[in-house]
């Protein structure tokens, strides 16, 4: 049994207790599967907040990514290159560049922070 099947089965019974689904970090603004979606801009203190109340996993797959959210978030984010499928209910936080840098341009964090981004808030509907 792979990890992350493990981990999916795990939150299933967190929500069966009536618990709440950890807040999931991407890189960038993405759904995970099929489903009605609805995003939104979310401050910082905002998006600290989630994460210190639900607790976050990251499936962020990019270095300078995963050190810009730590940064900015105060908590350290690791580089995870999963595969997660965002549950109904689940809150996500994603960071998303002003542009979009050129084809196979893989970016610092520096120069993250010099273009500049917005965190968006994905919530799964169903």
């Amino acid at each position: 049994m792979g990890g992350v099947q493990v981990w999916e089965e795990l939150q299933d019974l967190v929500m069966l207790d009536g618990g709440h689904f950890p807040v999931v970090l991407f890189n960038g603004p993405i759904c995970t599967t099929t489903g009605l979606y609805r995003v939104s801009d979310i401050e910082i203190e905002e998006a600290k907040r989630l994460i210190r109340t639900y607790g976050f996993v990251s499936a962020v797959g990019h270095r300078a990514s995963a050190e810009v959210l730590s940064s900015i978030l105060a908590v350290e984010v690791p580089m995870n290159r999963i595969e997660y499928s965002q549950k109904v209910g689940q809150k996500a936080i994603a960071l998303k560049l002003k542009i979009r840098p050129a084809e196979g341009r893989i970016l610092t964090a520096s120069e993250m922070i010099q273009i500049g981004f917005n965190l968006l808030l994905l919530e799964r509907l169903e």
